[in-house]
């Protein structure tokens, strides 16, 4: 329906100052990454939303003041806007504890308070600090073309054929990563976040976090991220690896959140069950999915030894840096209709990861390819 320009505007004013509302929460979560004596020289800046053509944000020291990109904050996801947001704090950062006055605005006090902060920093000129754009050498770009095809190939309608060449996608990921491990291959890891901030994730959501843990290569951590329509913080599933497994982990994650949507569909068209019973469902999915794994696993372990989970000492090492206070938090136990978590589990067992349409971090659907 065409709205008229007063309601048009009125719902971005009201959006805009979400936003606003937004970076200020996220400018005091990040204000804890610093050591506690720094703390207290930093002080809260003026946050502005600003009509700019070629920056995606800047720091104004004479104005305590943040600006983002005006068309930036309202059109792209919110990970993004807060990459932009933690370059600029390290701007300030630098300014207000380090007192960089003298150096370039890019110099070496900048690039510390980026390494405190996990920020990225490369200039907000460079629209190369988005999720989507990585390097990847050749090999590595290779690899991930003859997993896609496979994945291609487990659409097929043969279920034995289907099952075979998702088999195979597992086995190579495996194979490429257990390698690279055991050569201490030097690789540039990333963080990107998976599925959609909440205040409450459902228990589903820390099924399919392990689940991308022990097989895809991954590291998995819920991390604080601001929800626009809340106002609120909550959390999200944050990934960190190389940008391949991502890739890769972040596809299987929302593969298998879209299946589980529409088997409960399928499953729930009379039965009418609440979402207690979507979650005993979707956790049932999951598991099978992961025994499924592991059985092929186990499989492959007796004869080639090429599926093994393996510890990898680099990605250790960033996960330390990247999160320096991890704490670990124990749910609380609730009741189960074991019958539906069976149904769930036998569905789970036969599940392909195929290739088909899935949703990226911007919000934009794509053919994975």
């Amino acid at each position: 329906m065409y709205k008229s320009k007063p309601e048009s505007a009125a719902i971005n004013e009201e959006l805009e100052r979400k936003i606003l509302h937004g970076l200020a929460l996220e400018w005091e979560t990040a204000r804890y990454l610093l050591d506690s004596k720094y703390r207290k020289f930093l002080r809260m800046p003026a946050f502005c939303l600003k009509d700019m053509k070629r920056r995606l944000g800047y720091w104004s020291g004479e104005k305590n003041e943040i600006c983002i990109n005006r068309d930036v904050a309202l059109s792209r996801n919110w990970n993004f806007v807060k990459k932009i947001l933690l370059h600029e704090i390290a701007h300030q950062v630098a300014q207000q504890i380090f007192r960089a006055e003298a150096e370039t605005p890019h110099g070496p006090l900048f690039k510390k308070a980026c390494y405190i902060l996990r920020a990225d920093y490369r200039a907000s000129e460079d629209c190369s600090i988005t999720n989507e754009n990585i390097e990847a050498d050749d090999r590595n770009t290779t690899i991930l073309l003859r997993i896609k095809k496979l994945f291609a190939l487990a659409e097929s309608s043969n279920h034995n054929e289907a099952e075979s060449a998702m088999k195979k996608a597992h086995e190579l990921v495996a194979k490429y990563n257990i390698e690279i491990i055991a050569n201490n291959s030097e690789r540039n890891f990333i963080s990107m976040s998976a599925g959609d901030p909440a205040l409450r994730h459902p228990k589903q959501d820390y099924y399919l976090a392990g689940l991308l843990r022990d097989y895809y290569f991954v590291w998995t951590i819920w991390v604080p991220a601001y929800i626009i329509e809340k106002e609120k913080m909550g959390r999200v599933l944050e990934l960190s690896g190389t940008r391949e497994n991502i890739e890769i982990a972040s596809y299987v994650h929302d593969f298998i959140k879209h299946h589980i949507e529409s088997r409960w569909l399928e499953y729930n068209s009379k039965k009418l069950l609440n979402n207690h019973r979507k979650t005993d469902f979707a956790t049932g999915i999951i598991k099978g999915f992961s025994a499924k794994l592991k059985s092929d696993t186990e499989t492959k372990c007796r004869s080639t030894n090429a599926l093994v989970k393996t510890n990898d000492p680099l990605l250790n090492k960033y996960i330390k840096y990247r999160y320096p206070h991890i704490v670990n938090i124990s749910s609380k136990s609730s009741s189960c209709d074991t019958n539906i978590l069976q149904d769930g589990v036998n569905i789970g067992k036969n599940l392909i990861i195929s290739k088909g349409i899935t949703k990226t971090n911007s919000g934009e659907r794509i053919l994975i390819e």
